[in-house]
This record gives structure tokens, sequence and C-alpha cells, in this order.
């Protein structure tokens, strides 16, 4: 593969939210640390994303000590939540799945009503080592995820980006393009492949960190969101539609989970093992 090597690394610490980029993070075995430990979901359990809410997308969390987070977004005053005590859980569906959850303090719930202009709460996954499994048909023994969509984290390529963007200005809806890698909202960014060559990945290694390649990533009306505006518009969808679909599915990026503990950093190389 060459000079792959990480050119950017991102967390999402409430589902859904605005994305954080860092310098570097640890890799646990559900995901990358402080990653969607956080989510919204409605009166009736199920989580809320910004498939239900584009705004989603201008409001922020930022770690804190601890595990907490400060909420901030567009004409909200920030508020600190702290990790809520040991106590009774709450059901969470994710995509059908159940899975048990912590509820925040009152004022979180409150705050994030008041954004999403809807009955939301805010809860927490207390131990992600045991509380969601994997999907078994795809699963090692024992693996765990985050509240993240299915998988402990995301890889996209730029070299991948780049052609896509191509095919669109080529498109029915250049005007949309060239979009930025913002839309897919990956865990770990790979500068330095050629394009779709995380098709072919089995096993990989970032650092010092290996990771097996679980499935491709089927992509949904979340990446046509502006994550800087909220707006919608019909890219990548519809360019994905023409040109990868594989499956059944849009495919863009590939969903990994760790085989090995550590931490990983931007510029860290990317070797193809498997």
């Amino acid at each position: 593969m060459g000079n792959a090597e990480v050119q950017s690394i991102h967390v999402h610490p409430v589902k859904a939210f605005r994305s954080l980029s860092l310098g570097e993070a640890v890799v646990e075995p559900w995901g990358l640390a402080g990653d969607r430990r956080w989510t919204l979901i409605d009166d009736g359990g199920k989580v809320v994303t910004q498939r239900e809410q584009p705004r989603l997308a201008l409001a922020a969390a930022e770690p804190l000590a601890g595990g907490g987070i400060r909420l901030s977004a567009p004409g909200h005053a920030p508020l600190t939540v702290r990790v809520p005590d040991p106590g009774p859980t709450v059901s969470v569906s994710v995509f059908g799945t159940k899975v048990e959850a912590v509820p925040a303090a009152a004022a979180a719930h409150a705050w994030c009503s008041a954004y999403a202009e809807a009955d939301v709460r805010l809860v927490h996954m207390d131990d992600p080592a045991t509380r969601r499994p994997v999907d078994p048909e795809y699963a090692l023994p024992g693996e765990t995820v985050s509240f993240a969509d299915g998988y402990p984290l995301l890889v996209t390529t730029t070299a991948s980006l780049d052609a896509l963007n191509s095919l669109i200005a080529e498109g029915r809806h250049p005007h949309e393009g060239p979009l930025p890698m913002s839309r897919f909202r990956p865990n770990v960014v790979v500068a330095g492949t050629r394009p779709w060559a995380e098709d072919d990945w089995s096993r990989i290694s970032v650092g010092e960190v290996v990771f097996r390649v679980v499935k491709s990533s089927g992509r949904c009306v979340v990446t046509t969101t502006d994550q800087d505006t909220a707006e919608r518009g019909r890219e990548p969808l519809y360019t994905l539609a023409r040109h990868r679909r594989i499956g059944g599915r849009l495919i863009f990026g590939q969903n990994v989970a760790p085989l090995s503990p550590g931490t990983i950093r931007v510029g860290d190389p990317v070797r193809v093992l498997a």
C-alpha cells in the first residue's frame, strides 16, 4: 500500500453530534476512547440520530475529565453533564437491538429536548464491555460496541473520497460537490492508498494496533447532511447508488474491530496485513 498513513482521527462523544478531531486516541475493544458512549433516545427508547434530526450535526459535546461532557449548540447556553451514578437503567433500541443504559440528569434531558424541539433523553453506556454485543453474524466471541451504528470503528480513505467527488462532478448534481469527509463520520481517515483499496482489506495495522476488517459500510441519508449547516442534498447517495451499489447497499468505508489494544496517532503508518 506504499506510504499509507493516518491523516486524521475523529470521535463523537454523543452519537449524532458534531465530530471531534484528535491527534491521538486510545483504542478500546469497543471503539476509540470517548466515542459514542452517550446517545439521545426518544420517548419510546429509540436512539435519535441525524436521520431524524439533521440539526444534531450542529450540536457539540466536549469531553471532560472523568467521562463527563460539556454540551453546546447554537442559541443555547452550554451545559456540563457528569457521568451518571450507577443506578437503574433504561432500555435503549439501537436499530432493533436492545441495550441497557443509564439516564443522565434531568437538566441534560431538558437541554437536549429544547435543542431538538422534541421529547428526548440523554443516556450513557456505563459498561461497554458487556452492554452491547456486535452483530453475531459478523462478531468474534466477546466483541462489543458502543452506541456506534454497529461496529467499533469506521475507516475511510482520502483516495476513495477523491474518486467519489470526481464521479459527483461528472454526474447530475455537480453543484453539491466536492463533499468533505465529515459527511461520512469516520473514526480514522487514511491517506496514501489507491481509490477503493479498502474493499480488499481483511486485516490492517494502524501504528501498533491491529484491526480486522469486519464488513463494508452501507451508507444512509446522514451522508447527505451538510455537517456545518444541517442542510440536506442528494449527494453522495445518488452517485453511490450508480457506482458503489454492492450487495444491495451503497458502500463507502470499512467497519473494523481491534484485535489488540494500543494508541493510534495522526501520521501512524497503515499497513495491509491480509
